[in-house]
């Protein structure tokens, strides 16, 4: 063949790419499905249930800071989610796009830029709850648009930044409050606890109960179906583990013990936000992008966009997964689905 002849297949493939839709999906020596839009790496054959063949992550808007804590709102069939270093709370929804919800989230003067909202989560009732990093509480926007302080202390100490949630279906909240909110974090003059606690919360009488201490950066946290464990992400660069608790029927925690351990992991990111599909898997965000495990700690897949995500959500009629991951918002659409409240 020519090299005139070889130009003309070139050419004419490229058309043909063009016109089927541009961007191809390849499939790397380890296994991975690769494109522009991140990867996909299947480990397990069980995976192939969670997430189709083909399967791609869409990015859905751009251009912020840090993006965090994804919730979605059936009731208005969109998505919150929290640009923590722009300090608001923005929305997204396939029939009106991206809005601004709430900036600024903090009013005060700060320190550094970590001050909004990080974790959301939504109640019974549709009111959005914010995990408030600069205000160092947690709060809940009421209908009329005020604010309801929830939770600001622990005995006679300041909290140090609450970080994420979940909801208990006895109705309390169970939140991490590790230090990511303070400039100098442990080391911060500011800071009146000498832990990075686990806590649950009753929302509507305001009873605080610490619940774990000893856990070095707890972050992430979501309940099994049965509420019987509760998975608390370790987002410490020297301890990249995910711990798993036994629940009392009265909601103590006993029986710390590793998940799964991600030390041996030499990329960018550690243990972060997490959710539970409807089969007890768990999805979450760690080293490199989105980790799938199921109920026993077998490593199924990754999910990786093209950014290191922070947290992720269910959204749509439960199959869509929500990415939030530092510049970007990110989804893709699943077999399995999760529940939404």
């Amino acid at each position: 063949m020519t090299l005139f002849n070889r130009l003309i297949v070139v050419c004419l493939s490229a058309c043909l790419l063009y016109a089927c839709g541009g961007e191809s999906t390849e499939v790397s020596r380890d296994g991975a499905e690769t494109g522009n839009s991140g990867s996909i790496e299947r480990v397990d054959p069980a995976f192939d249930a969670l997430v189709p063949q083909g399967a791609k992550i869409e990015k859905l808007a751009g251009g912020f800071v840090f993006t965090e804590g994804p919730v979605w709102d059936r009731r208005s069939n969109r998505l919150y989610f929290s640009d923590l270093r722009s300090n608001a709370i923005h929305t997204w929804s396939d029939e009106e796009g991206l809005d601004t919800f709430l900036q600024p989230v903090f009013e005060g003067q700060a320190a550094h830029e970590s001050v909004g909202s990080n974790g959301l989560t939504i109640d019974q009732q549709g009111r959005l709850l914010l995990m408030e990093h600069g205000n160092r509480l947690v709060s809940r926007l009421e209908t009329n648009g005020s604010r309801t302080i929830l939770a600001h202390s622990y005995g006679f100490s300041r909290l140090n930044s609450p970080n994420d949630s979940v909801w208990h279906s006895s109705g309390w909240l169970y939140f991490t409050d590790p230090s990511y909110g303070l400039p100098e974090q442990e080391s911060d003059p500011l800071r009146e606890l000498d832990f990075n606690g686990i806590y649950k919360l009753h929302p509507e009488t305001g009873e605080l109960e610490l619940l774990e201490r000893n856990q070095s950066r707890p972050n992430g946290i979501a309940l099994s179906l049965d509420e019987r464990t509760l998975y608390v992400a370790n987002s410490d660069g020297s301890d990249k583990v995910w711990y798993a608790y036994d629940v009392s029927d009265s909601g103590e925690l006993s029986n710390q013990r590793v998940f799964f351990d991600a030390n041996d992991q030499d990329i960018a990111g550690a243990a972060d936000g997490m959710k539970i599909d409807i089969n007890d898997n768990i999805f979450a965000t760690g080293p490199g992008g989105v980790w799938v495990f199921d109920s026993e700690g077998n490593h199924l897949g990754n999910i990786n966009p093209p950014e290191l995500p922070a947290n992720i959500a269910w959204g749509g009629d439960g199959s869509d997964l929500y990415m939030t991951a530092r510049t970007g918002l990110y989804r893709i659409s699943l077999i399995t689905k999760g529940a939404i409240l």
